[in-house]
């Protein structure tokens, strides 16, 4: 079988289960095994899988045909121009929240060293990505998943990013402990839409999706403690769910009475992230 055989049989396979990306997927498959680009793909279409490759392919193409998201299958995921390691342990990173990095850099250009805590980290694609592209920050990752604190580790290292790393929920995992920046993308799905969710979302861990009856649990949480962990002029810049920014920059306004606050729009033109400046002096 021919490399652009093998293509076609798995677009055709993922095409056939309900994939929504079946031949970038393929694509991705391919490229991982062969060792080749999009490119190479294209212009070397008419060489030959070997038997031990074929039967690799074949087993990555059970899997994704199953339902299983690619990044698992390929056990990593390209966020901010970075490359993450991700599994069954932790939520896969997407390009909505790389709207909330964006704006977490935006705020920390106006400032000098700075202390950035990221809650919920899970693969440490937010705070990761803050202590690569922001030389002054010294940047926190907690969760209360040790087994996402694991890849988040594993993925610090792989960046060579000199982070504090702590387990616990919430802020208690850094005491009393005071930020310049706090970020975080918390569970948002309300409880009852969890068993609606795409069949590959549904592979990703329930405790990184439920936010609980409305959605909002976490950030009720997050808000009401914001005040005690937070310096004077500091900011927290959260992602939300579709609809929900509202009601979570009302929970920051409520408990932070902020100089400024308000909400980004990502790529689609959707409110996904809400923030909030503390008054400097406060």
């Amino acid at each position: 079988m021919t490399i652009s055989d093998w293509l076609r049989h798995a677009q055709g396979v993922l095409t056939e289960t309900g994939c929504p990306d079946p031949g970038i997927d393929a694509r991705w498959m391919a490229e991982d095994v062969l060792g080749m680009t999009r490119v190479d793909l294209k212009f070397e279409g008419d060489r030959e899988v070997t038997p031990a490759q074929l039967t690799r392919l074949n087993g990555m193409l059970a899997r994704r045909a199953a339902g299983e998201p690619v990044q698992y299958i390929l056990e990593r995921a390209d966020f901010m121009g970075l490359i993450f390691h991700v599994d069954k342990r932790v939520l896969i990173p997407r390009q909505d929240t790389e709207t909330l990095v964006e704006h977490a850099l935006i705020e920390l250009s106006q400032r000098g060293e700075s202390r950035v805590l990221d809650l919920c980290t899970g693969s440490g694609c937010v705070g990761l990505s803050i202590a690569s592209l922001a030389p002054l920050a010294r940047v926190t990752l907690t969760d209360i998943s040790r087994d996402a604190l694991e890849v988040a580790r594993m993925n610090a290292g792989r960046l060579s990013a000199d982070v504090d790393i702590r387990h616990g929920d919430l802020y208690r995992a850094v005491g009393r402990r005071r930020f310049d920046l706090i970020v975080s993308n918390p569970p948002y799905i309300p409880h009852i839409q969890l068993a609606d969710l795409q069949r590959e979302v549904r592979h990703e861990p329930a405790l990184a999706l439920d936010g609980g009856r409305d959605g909002l649990d976490l950030y009720r949480r997050i808000a009401h403690e914001v005040p005690d962990h937070l310096n004077p002029g500091g900011a927290i810049c959260l992602e939300v769910g579709i609809g929900e920014a509202p009601d979570v920059l009302a929970l920051l306004r409520d408990a932070l009475s902020p100089a400024d606050s308000g909400a980004v729009r990502d790529l689609n033109g959707i409110e996904r992230v809400v923030w909030a400046r503390t008054r400097a002096g406060n």
